[in-house]
């Protein structure tokens, strides 16, 4: 068997270890407040002030007060809001297990695009900091995927080459932007198909 040329993983996190698994909490919100489902996802993930709160330039705090202010919501309505939004995610304890078996045979790093709030999350409520050597974030960082300067910055940060890394996640655009600069990739569809694919890679390089 061929020895693999990678020496590090790198995980994206929402929709790949931390997936909407029950769409039915959303869908009862959306129903309660009379909004389009278009206009939840819009509001939360695609507004102006969630392209802000990507990238650090406010933080999770005021984009939440701003998606109160847009749908005329109190501050109990919003606390509630929030919770109910993500009340159908899943934490899948599995990648990370699988994440810390890694090491230290290969350097690992989480590369997400996310709020502020992000790493205390992965600390005080998922705990997961510690299955990762590198943590890039976008709103740490003022860069977001598919930008190649947030590829650029993680593997330097890893101190490898572009071939020497594979990275997951379940985005298209994101995946390819990756694979444009050398890196190998796997796109994420299913947990059980993510590190299939992955351990391939692992044991039988190109």
């Amino acid at each position: 068997m061929a020895i693999s040329s990678i020496r590090a993983v790198i995980f994206d996190m929402g929709g790949v270890f931390m997936r909407t698994e029950d769409p039915g909490p959303r869908l009862r919100l959306v129903d309660r407040l009379g909004l389009p489902v278009e206009r939840l996802y819009y509001e939360v993930f695609d507004s102006p002030s969630a392209r802000l709160a990507l990238v650090g330039k406010i933080n999770e705090d005021q984009h939440w007060q701003n998606i109160g202010n847009n749908l005329g919501l109190t501050e109990a309505d919003l606390a509630q809001f929030k919770r109910e939004f993500w009340a159908g995610d899943r934490w899948d304890k599995d990648i990370i297990d699988f994440l810390r078996s890694l090491r230290p045979a290969y350097r690992t790093a989480l590369l997400s695009n996310a709020w502020s709030g992000l790493r205390r999350v992965l600390t005080e409520i998922y705990p997961s900091m510690d299955a990762f050597d590198v943590q890039v974030i976008s709103a740490e960082v003022g860069l977001a995927k598919p930008d190649p300067a947030i590829y650029e910055l993680t593997l330097n940060r890893l101190g490898i080459a572009p071939s020497e890394a594979v990275f997951v996640d379940d985005f298209a655009e994101n995946v390819q932007a990756a694979n444009q600069m050398g890196i190998r990739t796997v796109r994420f569809v299913t947990a059980e198909q993510a590190l299939r694919d992955v351990r391939a890679l692992l044991n039988h390089p190109e």
